[in-house]
């Protein structure tokens, strides 16, 4: 017996409502995903430099830190943050708010690690070069390392970034209206799970090259001059 897949994907971009819960879900997506990633990025950043200096007890809490954040789910996170929190210190956020904090714990682990990677490979010449110009270890991690680690490790961030990215579709499970959020209600409107769901893959693919683009772009008028 022949069957055919009756697609009614028109059924998604005529409505001006289910266009509109796309559109707003993809920014709160991206502008959540942004937000969260220079705000764990400069978290990781301390974290990094406590761990390379290694820092007095600070070190180990650092990496104590780190290994817990990459050791645990996004959605365990995101859950505590959201219940768990909110029930120990008697306060209430928006679900949103709970959401940029996990991402942003979340980025963090993964930024620091690699940020402490790039730090540990700095050549030794280039240090004992510099201590030997009798340059201080300051000007030292600013003017020679930090530069070298940003170029080294960039596709590794911006590769983590994008992932990060695309798993932010948990955050709905809070009730953020994200573009996963919007998907699952049009899907509950209209019961066409395959047409929602290659739409929603077709955005996240779009929107994680337009990412990637920016990246590369941001890489090419910064870092990269450097490489010149």
């Amino acid at each position: 017996m022949r069957s055919s897949l009756d697609l009614r994907f028109f059924e998604l971009y005529r409505s001006q409502e289910y266009l509109g819960l796309l559109l707003d879900g993809a920014l709160i997506s991206l502008g959540l995903t942004v937000a969260a990633g220079i705000a764990g990025f400069m978290v990781a950043f301390a974290l990094a430099a406590l761990r390379f200096w290694k820092v007095p007890v600070l070190d180990y809490m650092a990496a104590a830190y780190i290994d817990f954040i990459r050791n645990t789910p996004l959605i365990v996170q995101l859950f505590f943050i959201a219940f768990g929190l909110p029930m120990l210190f008697g306060y209430v956020w928006p679900f949103w708010c709970h959401a940029l904090f996990a991402l942003t714990i979340n980025f963090s682990g993964y930024f620091a690690e690699i940020l402490r990677s790039g730090f540990a490979s700095t050549q030794k010449g280039q240090l004992e070069a510099a201590a030997a110009l009798n340059l201080s270890n300051s000007t030292i991690f600013k003017s020679i390392i930090v530069p070298q680690t940003l170029i080294k490790m960039f596709p590794s961030l911006s590769s983590q970034f994008i992932f990060l990215f695309l798993t932010t579709g948990v955050i709905s499970e809070i009730g953020v209206e994200d573009l996963t959020h919007a998907g699952l209600y049009i899907d509950s409107r209209t019961f066409r799970s395959f047409e929602v769901f290659i739409t929603l893959t077709a955005l996240y693919v779009a929107l994680a090259l337009t990412l990637k683009a920016g990246l590369q772009y941001l890489f090419a008028r910064t870092l990269g001059r450097r490489m010149a």
